[in-house]
């Protein structure tokens, strides 16, 4: 509910705050007072449109705030915690305008653009204008309408769950088909490369190990000749290195006594002569391994030229590579083999929650039929006590294709003047007529429905006496669960009250200033019996204004 509404230089309004009840809440006031001007103001914390031309006094901004109680309301703390803003049951909303025409809005003072404030606006207030299109008037609500007489929150939300689930799986189904049709599209070529590095059949470093190989055997003969030298300066010469360092340690052997580091150098010799000889075995055991074979190289160019040349063709840059490449393209067939099981899965899955959906579409629709006639008959008398005795509500629903309410198409139909042409609500009726409408249609659905704070603003165009009376016990029964706002010109309805603002001009410093007061029970009944007889009341305007309120 709206607990408090604090305006500070809006147009013709200097500064003024309102603590509305949490019931009827009743504005009455001369034409021109400012009545307008303060719903104007209203509809800027709810997210309209703002225009610097309502800033009179250009050297101070504009600000206007309202305190919202939300009673733990869990779609309003749902989408404060989705938006980062601090919940409480009482919530901030502020709007400010800039003397440059600029305007910010704040939700608990932290800073909001203009969609996320229409989104809480729409939890919070439903705000009917007399010239705007209502609701009334939308499919969506025509069909939550429907579904809350016919009890269907829980029956509808079951259905959504199915519904959502058959949606996601129809896409992953779909998806998958798009992904079979690429796979067909690529699975020729994909073969085809698969079947040229498999019948390659590289392993794991060969291409890099051909490579040092064919260097070893272009080079073969030079190789081997350069290890037979060495092999007969240390084994087959007249004077072998080996046997000329033995000679030289006998030398030295015989004078080993005389120097203390002649022994050392001994050993070192005798460790270089051993060495040597290893190193000939080894020169030797080499050089029979290494032959020029010509054979070979050939074979292992047309290898290297074949591995080349696939990576080149695909872009790579090693054995891993190709190997890498060869298990993608196999997955890549395996997949073409797979994807036809899982279409088959997804599509039986699918089936059955098409077929699930469906069967609780069909209850839905019965509830929902069942519900027109009660739900024309109670809206047509409702229509008849608030002064439309002529007009008419039919409710058409038609089948559609299945979507996230079911498959029910829902149309409100309207006849004004008992002609027989109904036609959608949306098209034909009145700003009057939709504001009346929509009272005796929310009125129905109060309990079912979680509303939040309703404000009409002059619903009683057009009507009076008895009609007016009507709309005023509509609106008190209404308000008995929730708040309700309403900018009115009948007594009627005045006295129905649990809070009656009155809405007055006053002369403040040679300007023309909007304020608003909240009326004691005698001011109410001298402010209800003007409105009956004129500036002057009579006795007996004093004395009807006295009974509306008590009664």
């Amino acid at each position: 509910m709206l607990a408090r509404l604090s305006i500070q230089n809006y147009a013709i309004i200097d500064e003024l705050e309102i603590e509305f009840s949490n019931k009827l809440n009743i504005i009455t006031g001369e034409t021109g007072a400012g009545k307008s001007i303060i719903v104007g103001a209203l509809g800027l914390i709810l997210g309209t449109r703002a225009d610097s031309a309502a800033l009179v006094n250009k050297a101070k901004k504009c600000v206007i705030e309202g305190v919202f109680n939300t009673g733990n309301k869990k779609a309003v703390t749902s989408f404060l915690k989705e938006n980062e803003l601090d919940a409480d049951d009482e919530i901030v909303v502020r709007r400010e305008i800039a003397t440059n025409g600029k305007s910010r809005a704040f939700i608990n003072d932290t800073p909001v653009n203009l969609s996320q404030l229409q989104q809480l606006s729409f939890m919070l207030v439903d705000l009917h204008l007399q010239f705007d299109t209502l609701e009334v008037g939308e499919s969506d609500f025509q069909r939550e309408v429907v579904d809350a007489l016919a009890g269907n929150a829980d029956l509808l939300e079951e259905y959504q769950l199915v519904f959502r689930k058959w949606q996601f799986v129809t896409k992953e189904c779909d998806e998958l088909k798009n992904q079979k049709q690429q796979f067909d599209k690529e699975a020729d070529y994909n073969r085809f490369q698969f079947i040229e590095l498999d019948e390659a059949a590289f392993k794991e470093n060969e291409l890099e190990e051909i490579d040092a190989e064919l260097k070893l055997l272009s080079n073969s003969e030079g190789i081997k000749e350069a290890l037979g030298k060495v092999y007969f300066e240390l084994s087959e010469s007249e004077s072998p290195v080996p046997q000329q360092l033995k000679v030289l340690v006998n030398q030295l052997a015989a004078y080993s006594t005389y120097h203390p580091q002649l022994p050392e150098l001994l050993q070192r010799l005798t460790s270089v002569q051993l060495e040597l000889q290893d190193i000939a075995g080894d020169v030797d055991r080499i050089s029979s391994t290494i032959n020029f074979d010509l054979e070979k190289i050939e074979q292992l160019n047309e290898r290297l030229s074949l591995g080349y040349k696939l990576q080149k063709k695909h872009g790579v840059n090693s054995s891993a590579d190709l190997l890498a490449l060869h298990k993608e393209l196999e997955e890549k067939l395996q997949a073409v083999l797979n994807i036809d099981n899982a279409i088959q899965q997804k599509e039986k899955e699918a089936n059955s929650l098409f077929t699930k959906a469906t069967e609780i579409a069909k209850k839905l629709s019965a509830k929902r039929t069942k519900q027109v006639n009660p739900l024309e008959e109670n809206v047509n008398e409702l229509l008849s006590q608030v002064g439309m005795p002529n007009a008419k509500l039919k409710v058409e629903i038609k089948v559609a294709t299945l979507n996230i309410a079911g498959t029910d198409t829902i149309e409100f139909l309207f006849d004004a003047n008992r002609s027989g042409q109904f036609q959608p609500v949306r098209k034909v009726a009145s700003g009057g007529e939709l504001s009346r409408l929509m009272l005796s249609i929310k009125s129905l659905v109060a309990a079912s429905i979680d509303l939040p704070s309703l404000i009409f603003d002059e619903i009683d165009t057009g009507i009076s006496g008895e009609a007016a009376k009507q709309v005023g016990i509509i609106m008190k029964d209404l308000a008995a669960n929730r708040q309700v706002i309403c900018i009115t010109h009948q007594p009627q309805i005045a006295g129905k009250a649990d809070a009656h603002f009155f809405v007055y001009k006053e002369i403040v410093n040679d300007a023309v200033k909007t304020n608003i007061r909240k009326l004691s029970t005698d001011e109410r009944i001298t402010t209800i019996a003007k409105m009956l007889s004129g500036e002057k009341p009579t006795a007996a305007a004093m004395e009807n204004a006295r009974e509306m309120l008590m009664n």
